[in-house]
């Protein structure tokens, strides 16, 4: 139970987000994870088109 209390007592004391921080924080998770499939597609890409240049 004292734990319950502490966690409760903790909860108050933590400052959240507002929403539009939430908002700013989510676009850049998800760009970043945009970007980062782009860069990683188009190097599979390129790996990619080198071995079959040297393998066909």
């Amino acid at each position: 139970m004292k734990f319950i209390k502490s966690v409760f007592t903790e909860m108050k004391a933590v400052t959240w987000p507002t929403a539009k921080q939430t908002r700013r924080d989510t676009f850049t998770v998800i760009m970043t994870s945009i970007i980062f499939a782009i860069y990683f597609a188009v190097v599979d890409w390129v790996i990619n088109m080198i071995f079959q240049a040297f393998l066909y």
